[in-house]
């Protein structure tokens, strides 16, 4: 090294000193950022197709003491296990709730309303770039409150251009209930008001181009799920089918304290989460975690979950 190379040398490192302290001595102190809650986007779009597949984010809490609603008929001690293996707490999860919009083309299709007043329906819809005037078809999939909270909102109809859809079997066994009854009660507060332009359908109906009903009862006495198939590409609306990634989706055997016909709910999610592995279609799961889309493979004797990517993106 040249005695000029070494002098240059000494004279940066002495000058980019020089210039830190100066900088440290004259430069205020930046306030420092607010703390943030954890949160994301509130929507997410994919392509089916021709088709775009859309998932609206209504809401998400904590609920704590988990195992008073999953994996119910198993140990404390094998619980604990299976979440430890998954990385997950064992005492707590975190809830989503997930409609999805799909757009034919011809016809904008809402699955599901969401929480209601405590969610945020609206919002995401106009984040995704979509008003509740625009939707063509309102879908509920099964009665439960996370499900119609969203039919009417503070006394207003939320989607006023719409016509709406339900399974048949789920619809009359709870109309047949006390109307007392929560959901019977709701019911008669948020869809009844619309029956006028309601319609029922049964597995195998095709509610508008590409949207096929699937039984998928055990859940509740009706529950509805739907494939949506556009040039040839498939993804399956679940609604609440499975509604844990680890708890019920990986063991589909464990009991799920709002399953209503435990066994049944069990038998369907094996049903047709076997198909879904075998054919490599992609769901779409109302409490999956957000933004509730992915893939399910075979694992031993139960089933593992895989979110998607990019995938549906390409």
């Amino acid at each position: 090294m040249s005695l000029i190379t070494e002098i240059s040398r000494r004279k940066f490192v002495a000058g980019t000193g020089a210039m830190v302290a100066t900088a440290a001595t004259i430069s205020p102190a930046l306030a420092k950022a607010p703390m943030m809650e954890a949160g994301g986007g509130i929507f997410s779009r994919v392509k089916l197709g021709s088709y775009d597949v859309t998932t609206l984010l209504d809401g998400q809490r904590t609920v704590d003491n988990i195992q008073s609603i999953f994996g119910m008929n198993v140990s404390e001690e094998e619980f604990a296990k299976v979440s430890a293996e998954n990385l997950i707490p064992a005492d707590k999860s975190r809830f989503f709730f997930t409609p999805t919009v799909v757009n034919t083309g011809n016809e904008l299709v809402l699955f599901d309303t969401g929480l209601g007043e405590s969610g945020n329906i609206v919002g995401a819809l106009a984040d995704a770039g979509y008003t509740p005037d625009q939707v063509d078809i309102v879908v509920i999939t099964h009665m439960h409150p996370d499900h119609i909270g969203g039919l009417i909102i503070n006394g207003k109809t939320t989607f006023p251009n719409a016509r709406y859809v339900t399974g048949s079997t789920e619809y009359d066994f709870w109309n047949k209930q006390d109307p007392g009854g929560r959901i019977p009660g709701l019911m008669a507060k948020k869809l009844k008001p619309l029956v006028e332009k309601l319609t029922f359908v049964k597995g195998g109906d095709s509610i508008a181009s590409g949207i096929t009903a699937m039984e998928t009862f055990g859940h509740t006495p009706g529950h509805m799920a739907y494939m949506i198939e556009s040039d040839g590409q498939q993804i399956a609306l679940l609604s609440d089918m499975a509604n844990h990634y680890v708890w019920s989706l990986a063991y589909p055997d464990w009991e799920v304290k709002f399953d209503m016909d435990k066994a049944a709910a069990a038998a369907t999610r094996r049903k047709v989460l076997d198909m879904l592995a075998t054919d490599k279609i992609p769901f779409i799961g109302y409490h999956m975690p957000f933004p509730a889309t992915g893939y399910v493979e075979t694992r031993g004797n139960g089933f593992k979950y895989i979110p998607a990517s990019y995938q549906l993106k390409l």
